[in-house]
């Protein structure tokens, strides 16, 4: 016997097998693509971007979903709070043993590494010179839980100087904003968020060579793609781009 389908039952079926051709047609992203999140500390900002420019043209097959640039301890607490994250970089070993020791992450290498500065307005109003002028001046810090402000914390110190700061950032670019804005007269920065910035001018105090931050990098899980871009970071062109932005060297030196 022939069965004769209701009209609004043929057009129902017709639609359905439709929308199954085009789902498999629009199913046809490369099976073997791979994604890759990363959290790094906000100084690595300018040399990251590039970094993950050219990392994704050497190899198509691997996506950078994002990149979450902000103070290193803020984004250890992210991942500890579990975060979806494949790269950590952080500004110091301090900070990268807070995700490590809660059992997140592989063995990190310590990939660059990055002094401080006195960063100031170009043309200098409060004619700092020194780590002694900032006693008196309007001076902006990073606060003590990040990576800059334990290592400024350290430097005044070391120098025998107090300082009570008028604000204190959450990330080392906080301080740089402020300080180009004119809202200070000085800030504790590393060299390399200086070096690029064309309305600040650059003091390197005495005692900053005693005072080196080291930067590690770890893979967070197995993804194999994230080995692919911590491998691409400590490399010959990695390690050439951060030069450019002022790091000093540190690819595989130690562990963090």
């Amino acid at each position: 016997m022939r069965v004769t389908w209701p009209l609004a039952a043929r057009i129902l079926l017709a639609g359905t097998a439709a929308t199954l051709l085009l789902s498999g047609c629009t199913s046809d992203k490369p099976a073997d693509q791979q994604t890759i999140t990363v959290s790094a500390a906000a100084s690595l900002h300018g040399a990251f971007e590039q970094i993950a420019d050219e990392f994704q043209k050497e190899h198509p097959e691997i996506k950078i979903a994002g990149i979450n640039y902000d103070g290193s301890s803020t984004l250890a607490t992210q991942i500890v709070e579990g975060a979806d994250v494949d790269v950590f970089a952080s500004a110091d070993e301090r900070t990268m043993a807070e995700v490590t020791e809660a059992g997140f992450g592989h063995e990190p290498v310590i990939f660059a590494s990055n002094t401080l500065v006195i960063a100031v307005p170009k043309d200098n109003p409060a004619n700092i010179d020194s780590l002694s002028d900032l006693s008196g001046a309007d001076t902006v810090l990073c606060a003590s839980q990040v990576p800059c402000g334990n290592a400024s914390q350290q430097l005044l110190k070391n120098a025998g100087v107090k300082v009570k700061p008028v604000s204190e950032e959450q990330n080392v670019t906080a301080v740089v904003q402020k300080v180009a804005a004119g809202e200070a007269d000085a800030g504790l920065v590393y060299a390399s968020d200086v070096q690029d910035e064309p309305d600040l001018a650059a003091i390197v105090p005495e005692g900053a060579e005693d005072v080196v931050n080291s930067y590690p990098i770890a893979t967070l899980d197995d993804n194999p793609a994230a080995q692919e871009f911590l491998d691409f970071v400590i490399g010959e062109r990695g390690q050439e781009i951060l030069t450019d932005y002022g790091f000093g060297s540190g690819a595989a030196q130690g562990n963090g």
